[in-house]
């Protein structure tokens, strides 16, 4: 991983949002106080590249000085005053992101797991239907432990179903 690149790349990244934030924070103040020069504003915002800061500024120095730096003097404010929050505010943010993320995950991988466990346990309890076919077609006979643990119901309707298949 390149540390210096990835450092670059995230303050130039952050220099252009803060070049977007100081003109929606003009475009709303000249919103209140003149319409007309809002709506010039506005539409050579939307017209010219905001993705890039830097060209931006450059832009508007051509066209309109003034506001040129009043963009870079927002900014400016932004930067001082977002700045010295954002390490810790960036830094808890991901890890509460990925600590939401993580449980998120091991509780999907957990009901997937049980939802498994209880199919597999459903197919480990034989009925007793199979259990006297099973003995039935082995000549063996049933443990009386199995027999034991089976509902009463289910003894009465495996042998009706048993003594029609013998008959």
């Amino acid at each position: 991983m390149d540390i210096k690149r990835s450092t670059k790349s995230t303050a130039k990244m952050l220099i252009n949002f803060l070049t977007f934030e100081a003109v929606k924070t003009i475009a709303e103040q000249l919103e209140e106080t003149d319409r007309l020069k809002a709506l010039w504003f506005n539409q050579f915002s939307t017209r010219e590249r905001l993705q890039n800061g830097e060209l931006y500024i450059k832009d508007l120095f051509e066209v309109h000085q003034e506001m040129a730096f009043r963009v870079m003097t927002v900014r400016e404010h932004l930067a001082n005053e977002i700045l010295e929050f954002l390490p810790e505010m960036t830094r808890t943010g991901i890890q509460q992101s990925n600590m939401q993320l993580r449980r998120q995950h091991f509780e999907k991988i957990m009901s997937v797991q049980a939802s498994e466990g209880y199919a597999e346990c459903e197919n480990l309890e034989p009925s007793l239907e199979t259990i006297l076919e099973a003995s039935s077609e082995t000549n063996l006979e049933v443990p009386l432990e199995v027999v034991a643990n089976l509902n009463p119901d289910s003894v009465v309707e495996g042998d009706r179903a048993s003594t029609q298949q013998n008959q």
